[in-house]
């Protein structure tokens, strides 16, 4: 059986027309699922029980459990349980524009970035759309609230499970779905070239946002392992490629890791990489794990980078600080409860 919210609207309609069913009937399913959130097929009261019978034989309504909850004041972090006992995690964030989510898209990650706990536990499998549509409903059913923003920046690489990360956003953005805005939408990858390139002709205004944490091959190398495959000059010329057909203003993320990549130097190698581009750069304050040997740059030196990118007219920001006093690293909530 599948999970029903692995399917557009358009899957939907071409399997209710085979039943004999009409387009509309679709729709309507649709709005049961996603704004009316039900949690049983018989629900559906304006749907043919003739039809109701033949999707409760064919699909299952939803598939993973919420088993862990910490919270703090503006974050939540939730641990999922999928239907195979893997575990996956999403990261709710309170801002004052709305409620934002970062989901996972993989069961662990091989990208291997050497700062990241998600990189620590290879990768056992793509998350299916489905799978990633629910960490949303999930986090909606428990705050009881609206998520208008989301981010898929929690475990995994989404560009490696790319046709279930595009179905995903078809189907949250779906004014029959979620309604999500493309423009709330982001998608991170650390640089899978070809996928940023077939990227740049999917028809939604999604914001990309790039993994850099280096500006330098030697030390992205030694930090993110595939820039031995996709080296910087190279990246960079794909990255002003997808800015120029598209005209959507990139996003690079940047953690600062304690006397590695926080120097001045680095600084102005990055402002040199990125002058120009239509970007602009999200300083991210390391979240330390017990796993991993890195550590938070100083304030002042935080400070000290952000002002020499300004200096040389990068737009800037610093990420404002979520997760700190809970588990928010990515994938650390899995990897305590995979250590056990």
């Amino acid at each position: 059986m599948e999970n029903i919210y692995n399917i557009t609207v358009e899957n939907l309609t071409a399997y209710l027309e085979q039943l004999g069913a009409k387009k509309y009937h679709a729709e309507e399913m649709f709005r049961w699922l996603y704004e009316k959130k039900v949690k049983d097929f018989k629900e559906m009261t304006n749907i043919k029980k003739e039809i109701i019978k033949s999707i409760e034989e064919d699909f299952t309504l939803g598939e993973i459990k919420t088993v862990n909850v910490e919270r703090d004041k503006l974050t939540n972090k939730y641990l999922f349980e999928l239907a195979d006992k893997e575990h996956v995690e999403a990261v709710l964030m309170r801002h004052d524009y709305g409620n934002s989510i970062c989901v996972s898209s993989q069961v662990g990650c091989n990208m291997g970035c050497k700062f990241c706990e998600s990189g620590r536990r290879k990768k056992v499998r793509n998350l299916k759309t489905g799978e990633m549509v629910e960490q949303i409903l999930k986090v909606e059913e428990d705050l009881k609230e609206r998520i208008s923003h989301v981010v898929v920046m929690g475990i995994g690489e989404p560009f490696d499970n790319y046709e279930n990360l595009t179905e995903f956003i078809r189907i949250i953005n779906d004014k029959k779905g979620l309604q999500i805005g493309s423009r709330h939408i982001t998608v991170s990858t650390c640089g899978i070239i070809p996928k940023i390139e077939e990227f740049s002709s999917f028809p939604y205004q999604v914001n990309l946002a790039i993994s850099l944490h280096a500006p330098n091959d030697d030390l992205r190398t030694k930090l993110m392992p595939i820039n031995k495959v996709y080296p910087l000059n190279k990246l960079i010329d794909a990255l002003k490629k997808y800015s120029e057909k598209t005209s959507r203003r990139l996003t690079f993320e940047y953690i600062l890791l304690k006397d590695i990549n926080d120097t001045e130097e680095c600084a102005k190698q990055l402002a040199d990489l990125i002058q120009k581009m239509n970007a602009y750069v999200n300083l991210i304050p390391y979240n330390p794990t017990e796993n991993l040997e890195f550590l938070r740059s100083e304030p002042f030196q935080i400070m000290k980078f952000y002002d020499i990118l300004k200096k040389n007219h990068v737009n800037v920001t610093i990420r404002r600080e979520f997760g700190s006093k809970i588990s928010a690293a990515c994938g650390q909530l899995r990897s305590k409860k995979e250590d056990l």
